[in-house]
């Protein structure tokens, strides 16, 4: 479990990424390089929290994938309308080329006047995808960095970051080449009957469910070794359903959840969570990855909330999420 914090991540020069590129694509390669890169190994502390903790039951807290975040603003926009002291990020980037080089999650969390926590999922050696190509301005990355985020009202308080089990696969990509792992990013969030651990995680989507699966549990495992006792509540894109057929019911990591104490929610069951983007361009794609797991607490209302801007653009491929939580059982 990594714990120490910095205010600004280093990222490794564009030679040195460059240079990974030129490597050998195996899992020893990769983890040396993992090892020796600071920003893979840290979490970012940044932004300036407004409200005092503790936190008073019922809160809100949202879990959403902003797909890379093209439009910080509008997204600041539609997380302030549901009223979360607590919001739980994934694909967030910070000096992407797509992105205008822009470190999204410090645009969001200044927007909401919010202190957020942000590590760094994958170190992108490339621009991305041909469609995400379309809205690079520059041809190199300033940084490459691709994460999760947690921000919060309040301080950020013992904040972490575990790697998720997982093969390498995107190392060894040929359309969009990753050094990293699948990330877990949490904090102990402070209320007035006491503390609870809130995570953003991102499951992986190019595998199987029973890769999954075996992250969830080995995240139970290590919150558990880390916060005994405690309430949690983890939240995010578990991708459930992607690449086998979009059955999100055939995923075993609900059932191995639900072992450990936990329940799940994420809005109406017929509801589905993602939709066509401006990035994501699949007009019959419709698949239900985003949940929140819940243990030691009272969740009230799920709701889906549609990723649509004012002007109807989509300002990411899936839905915001959010849950109401009462109070610990």
């Amino acid at each position: 479990m990594i714990e120490e914090t910095v205010a600004t991540l280093t990222a490794p020069s564009r030679a040195d990424r460059e240079g990974f590129l030129r490597m050998e694509r195996s899992i020893a390669v990769h983890d040396a390089i993992m090892a020796g890169l600071e920003a893979m190994n840290v979490i970012e502390i940044g932004g300036a929290a407004t409200a005092p903790a503790p936190l008073a039951f019922p809160f809100t807290v949202a879990a959403w994938n902003l797909e890379r975040c093209l439009f910080p603003e509008e997204s600041a926009d539609h997380l302030r309308a549901t009223g979360a002291p607590v919001v739980l990020l994934s694909e967030m980037d910070n000096g992407m080329a797509r992105t205008g080089q822009r470190h999204t999650t410090a645009e969001v969390a200044a927007a909401l006047e919010m202190q957020y926590a942000y590590g760094v999922e994958f170190i992108e050696l490339g621009l991305g995808s041909d469609t995400e190509r379309e809205f690079c301005r520059d041809d190199f990355n300033d940084k490459g960095f691709h994460g999760n985020a947690l921000l919060t009202s309040s301080p950020v308080q013992r904040s972490f970051l575990l790697r998720l089990w997982g093969e390498r696969l995107w190392f060894g990509d040929s359309d969009q080449p990753r050094v990293g792992e699948r990330i877990a990013l949490g904090a102990v969030i402070e209320t007035e009957t006491g503390p609870l651990i809130a995570v953003s995680t991102h499951l992986e989507s190019a595998t199987t469910a029973a890769y999954r699966e075996r992250q969830v549990k080995e995240l139970i495992d290590a919150l558990d070794a880390a916060f005994p006792g405690l309430p949690i509540l983890i939240g995010g894109d578990l991708n459930t359903g992607n690449h086998i057929g979009g059955d999100f019911e055939a995923e075993g990591l609900f059932a191995a959840s639900a072992e450990r104490g936990f329940t799940r929610h994420g809005g109406p069951i017929d509801q589905m969570t993602t939709r066509p983007s401006l990035i994501t361009r699949w007009p019959k794609r419709a698949m239900k990855l985003d949940w929140f797991l819940a243990r030691g607490l009272k969740i009230g209302e799920s709701r889906i909330v549609p990723s649509l801007d004012a002007s109807d653009r989509p300002l990411s491929d899936h839905d915001l999420i959010t849950c109401v939580v009462e109070g610990f059982e």
